[in-house]
Formats: C-alpha cells, structure tokens, sequence
C-alpha cells in the first residue's frame, strides 16, 4: 500500500474521489449496479464541448456521466453517445495491463456469493476463495471474482477481524454491499510504478504481498505453474485505495 507523503512534504494527491468506467448502455449499468450492488444513483449528467474533446483527446465527444454511491465511496459511468469506443477484448485475462478491478467489501461472503448466483452474474473465478493461513498479510481473507454486463472485472471481498480498514468491522455495517475498499491496475514493473506514484503524486507504501497457490489460481482463474516470483501476483498497496498488481507468467 501507499499512503500520505513522508512528513514535511506536500502530497499532490489528498484523496480518491471516484473510480470511472466506461461502459455501452449505461441504463442498464446503473440497474446493475443499483439492484445487485446496491449503489445509489447521486447524479446523471450529459457532457460535450470543446473543453471536454481537449481533456479527452476525442474529437466530437458528447457522454453521458452517471455518478454513484456505496457507503462513503463513488463511482462514474460513462456512456459515449459520440465517438462509440471499443469493448473490451473477448479473450481478457487478469494479468493483462489493462486490466483493473474494483473491490467491493461486503459483510457476509455466503450471502453476496448466493445473492450473486440468484442475479445470473458471469463468474471470473470458479467460486469464493479463502486466502491460507500461510500468507501472514491476507490470511483468511475472502474473495470472489464476476464481472458487470461490459465485462468490467468485479470484486467482492471479506476481511477477518483484525484485517483490512477499521470502518468494515463498525458495528453499524450490517448492510450486505458496504463500500468499496480499493481498485487493483495491472503494471509492467512494480518498482517503476511504485516510484511514479511516489515520486509523481506523493503517495507511500503501506504494505505488500505476494499471493500464490491454488487459491489464487482459482480467484484469477489461471492454472498456471508457478516458476518464479514474476509468474504471480505482487501486490503493493497504496493510499488512497489504488493496488498495484504485477502479474508474470500466466
């Protein structure tokens, strides 16, 4: 993880404000959302202009932009009215840089993965996966990987006690879909990628794994054989709620 520059200095970045996808029919996101997450629409706006081409870097844009909530934190999805763009590649796998997924803390494994079988999502694991004793940093931990009607690749996460941030194990979080944890990007080079976002932007580290084994295997779905420490997942945690995953070999 990253967290606050070191004392004395100025960070560029003081917080996450929200996570953006792009998606083709955003009506039917934000009924995706809404009705299997339980996010709650906070605004739906239309942008086009020149200020907006420049920022962009597309020629003609005109987007649709809808803004939503789960527990303190937002995301935004946007529809292209103009330029259209392209899907995602049919034959995506998680260790592509492309790759990104958000992580969505519920309160209850069991019931987010039934509540998630009832609504018919696609799996991108082959069922939930509790991580083994032997990893110190993410022992007992439990995740499930599915993905949203574009095929945006989903999280939904359970911390023990004593793991993860203080706010899931609040009392008050007795909601089944609490909020969302962090966002996880694909990178080349984890030591390159680390000094940009600490140097650049002004975050630290705040913790690191690396997580193998046929637990892992079965959460990223990817069988692959385990040669050397490029060929799974390092995880290098940064503040605010951005993950770093560089994945090697398979």
């Amino acid at each position: 993880m990253l967290s606050v520059a070191d004392a004395g200095s100025t960070p560029a970045v003081v917080a996450l404000d929200s996570i953006g996808l792009t998606v083709s029919d955003i009506d039917r996101s934000v009924d995706f959302f809404s009705k299997v997450l339980s996010f709650e629409k906070v605004s739906d706006k239309e942008i086009f202009g020149s200020e907006y081409e420049h920022l962009q870097g597309l020629f003609g844009v005109r987007a649709r932009v809808v803004r939503m909530k789960l527990g303190d934190e937002s995301i935004e999805l946007t529809e292209y009215l103009t330029p259209k763009g392209r899907p995602i590649p049919a034959d995506s796998r998680s260790n592509d840089r492309w790759f990104q997924h958000i992580a969505i803390i519920v309160s209850d494994m069991d019931r987010a993965y039934e509540w998630l079988r009832q609504n018919k999502v696609e799996y991108a694991s082959t069922g939930p996966q509790t991580l083994p004793e032997w990893n110190t940093n993410a022992a007992g931990i439990k995740a499930f990987y599915f993905k949203d009607p574009d095929h945006h690749a989903l999280e939904i996460l359970w911390f023990p006690p004593g793991k993860g941030d203080p706010k899931w194990h609040r009392p008050a979080a007795t909601k089944l879909f609490l909020g969302i944890d962090h966002t996880a990007i694909v990178v080349n080079d984890t030591e390159a990628s680390l000094k940009f976002y600490k140097e650049a932007l002004g975050l630290r580290q705040v913790a690191e794994s690396e997580n193998y084994g046929v637990e892992q295997k079965h959460l990223n779905n990817a069988a692959c054989e385990l040669e050397n420490s490029r060929s799974f997942p390092r995880e290098s945690w940064i503040w605010p709620t951005t993950r770093l995953d560089s994945n090697g070999g398979c």
